[in-house]
């Protein structure tokens, strides 16, 4: 019962979310006392990819190939069970990301594989196969047990730890199929990436605001407070609808669900929408002037007062102390 793990290299690197998925990976074939191999998707060096068997990967396949330049859900389906029947693979971990939540599911249908979608902890293998995930956005956890011969896990960022093994792994070139796979798809605009900015999903540190700011042109101490804290910035949906951020900050249910270390609302009142793309975090800050307001009730700390007051004076706190502390 091997195990394959499925990874994107973003700029020739692993992200965090991609370094999770492999130290998962690897712990559960350690648990079933197998070898887990990692396939790759996308550019990098082959020093860079032989750093996953820091994290408990024997073997890397590296798939590079123009093809997979953009993302094509039929075209990395069939690379993926290509390196599941060379590998002999029959369990398979990916991301819960866009690529693990189109993909994960073809995949399961072809092979007729349980698939756990979202899953928060290593699975339990005394006595059969049980994965527990969150439910109901997140207010509640469930324990699914996989009895097929072949099992699919997409894991939820930011939910189990990593761990080294302090080995390296061997690197070699996967592109069986590619070059004879002609796509249905037809590519109208490339993904805009954002330099510079720290992507949501992988954030250990998000500042979020809403309305409460009163308009776009205050947003700037948000901004300073996210660099001072090496954050990525978030919003409302309220706030991206009328224009003042744009969607791609939008944090919630219709939104970016996100599970950072540490959770900064300003100004949102904590509709139950919102709450159910945020509840993973693992700290929650509030700042809101109505003492009434839901958000308080799912917060760890909160502060009642007025965002425009509280937030230049918390700002400047965190700045003198890492001028202290560095």
């Amino acid at each position: 019962m091997a195990v394959l793990i499925v990874t994107e290299t973003s700029k020739g690197k692993f992200n965090k979310a991609s370094l999770e998925a492999i130290s998962y990976g690897a712990q559960v074939a350690s648990m079933l006392s197998t070898t887990a191999s990692l396939l790759s998707i996308g550019s990098g060096s082959d020093d860079e990819l032989a750093k996953a068997g820091e994290y408990g990967v024997a073997t890397v396949l590296k798939a590079d190939h123009a093809k997979l330049s953009h993302f094509d859900p039929q075209l990395f389906s069939k690379l993926i069970l290509a390196a599941m029947e060379k590998t002999g693979a029959d369990v398979l971990i990916m991301s819960h990301d866009r690529t693990g939540k189109a993909v994960a599911p073809r995949i399961s249908a072809v092979l007729q594989a349980g698939l756990i979608s979202g899953a928060v902890e290593l699975p339990v293998t005394s006595g059969g196969f049980s994965v527990k995930k969150n439910v109901f956005s997140g207010k509640a956890f469930a324990e699914y047990s996989i009895t097929t011969a072949k099992k699919i896990i997409t894991l939820l960022p930011n939910s189990v730890p990593v761990k080294l093994t302090g080995t390296a792994a061997t690197v070699s070139a996967f592109v069986e199929g590619i070059d004879a796979f002609s796509s249905v798809l037809k590519i109208e605009e490339k993904i805009h990436q954002h330099d510079g900015e720290i992507p949501l999903p992988g954030a250990d540190v998000v500042v979020s605001a809403g309305r409460g700011l009163k308009g776009p042109e205050n947003w700037g101490m948000v901004e300073d407070l996210a660099k001072t804290l090496s954050a990525a910035t978030a919003c409302s949906r309220p706030v991206a609808d009328i224009g003042w951020r744009p969607h791609h900050e939008h944090v919630g249910q219709t939104g970016i669900a996100i599970r950072p270390n540490l959770y900064i609302a300003i100004g949102i009142s904590g509709a139950i929408q919102h709450l159910a793309g945020v509840n993973g975090s693992k700290v929650i800050v509030v700042i809101n002037k109505d003492p009434e307001a839901p958000f308080f009730k799912a917060a760890d700390y909160g502060v009642v007062g007025d965002a425009f007051e509280i937030v230049p004076k918390l700002n400047e706190a965190f700045r003198k102390f890492k001028e202290q502390n560095s």
